[in-house]
């Protein structure tokens, strides 16, 4: 019997972006994009130049946030996005942006 693997389900990500990724409205994107594809979780700046996103939704759903991610917003130049997919809390009710360098 051949296991199927499954593609989709309940995840959760966080990811590190860098790269030109402040200064550049990346939050607000990530913000924006994240309410298109209806995932829950936070965006924030990190005092290493980074951008962290942390997200709950479908797995199928949050490969396509994270490939607009990959993208970022015009003004940014995305150099690496380093992922670890986790299981989902549930702690998040919305997409927020946490302002401050440590995610006040």
């Amino acid at each position: 019997m051949v296991k199927k693997r499954k593609l989709s389900g309940p995840a959760r990500f966080r990811a590190l972006i860098s790269g030109t990724v402040q200064m550049v409205g990346f939050r607000a994107y990530a913000e924006s994009r994240a309410g298109s594809y209806g995932v829950t979780g936070f965006v924030r700046n990190l005092p290493s130049g980074e951008v962290e996103v942390v997200a709950e939704g479908d797995k199928a759903t949050l490969e396509a946030f994270l490939a607009e991610l990959r993208r970022g917003p015009s003004g940014a130049w995305v150099r690496d996005v380093m992922v670890g997919w986790e299981a989902p809390r549930g702690e998040f009710g919305d997409f927020s942006v946490r302002f401050g360098l440590w995610g006040d």
